[in-house]
């Protein structure tokens, strides 16, 4: 029996599972015009994510539903809270950069503004919640790109504390930045712009800078990355190629 991926990876134990070196493998495909800039799914559609608009496709066929309506410029990661699907959304290239969180629902299909950010210091790329509180990743890219940054908020969108990447995990995204992520467990999954890795981080025992474990073979592209809470897997895309991607551990 295949344990789901998530929880696989810490039912087995973190050690033993990593030393061997796991990768995920591509379990099921889909064409997806709008597969742009990140993937999510429910237990009954997934939805491909592009800059302006959000389509919303049948898991089973693939086949485009009905899409997004509602003012957007630069969409990025998904994540599913409270039945809504609330998406980074930033005014990248635009300056001063200004971000916020935008919440589809996936009855109307209608964006709306769930919580304007303004500017902390660069372009919302993901955000998340765990354990109570919320965690947002603000991108710099070219040579500013070691200033991306991760800001932990509480349930009240108070900032708390902020933290910057290692540069040995900057020296592997070029002139681009972080573009997902994703808690598992206790470690910070992050995804870069076209490189099929996860990043594996951890919070700093002291300090602000994250700590790096390495990184892990995926089939997918880089950009925004989201939890498949039908199989436990994951599910992101092939930029390139225009495809949703559902991948579990092998």
């Amino acid at each position: 029996m295949r344990l789901p991926l998530i929880s696989c990876l810490f039912v087995i134990g973190q050690v033993t599972l990593f030393a061997s070196n796991p990768k995920l493998k591509s379990v099921q495909r889909f064409h997806a015009p709008q597969a742009n800039q990140a993937a999510a799914a429910d237990k009954e559609f997934f939805y491909a994510i592009g800059n302006r608009v959000i389509t919303k496709h049948d898991r089973n066929t693939g086949v485009e539903v009905v899409k997004s309506s509602g003012k957007a410029k630069h969409l990025n990661s998904g994540y599913f809270h409270q039945g809504k699907l609330l998406c980074a959304h930033s005014n990248f290239p635009t300056l001063p950069e200004q971000s916020e969180v935008l919440s589809l629902d996936p009855k109307t299909m209608r964006l709306t503004v769930y919580r304007d950010l303004g500017n902390p210091g660069g372009s919302l790329t993901w955000v998340v919640q765990k354990k109570g509180n919320w965690w947002c990743n603000f991108a710099k890219y070219g040579k500013k790109n070691a200033e991306t940054f991760v800001i932990k908020y509480d349930n009240h969108w108070k900032e708390i504390a902020r933290y910057t990447y290692p540069q040995k995990l900057i020296n592997q995204l070029g002139k681009y930045s972080i573009s997902g992520g994703i808690w598992v467990g206790e470690e910070l999954w992050v995804t870069g712009h076209d490189d099929p890795f996860l990043f594996r981080l951890n919070l700093p025992k002291k300090g602000s800078e994250l700590f790096y474990l390495g990184k892990i073979k995926v089939p997918f592209t880089g950009q925004g990355i989201a939890a498949d809470p039908e199989t436990g897997g994951l599910v992101g895309i092939n930029r390139a190629n225009k495809e949703i991607i559902f991948s579990l551990s092998n």
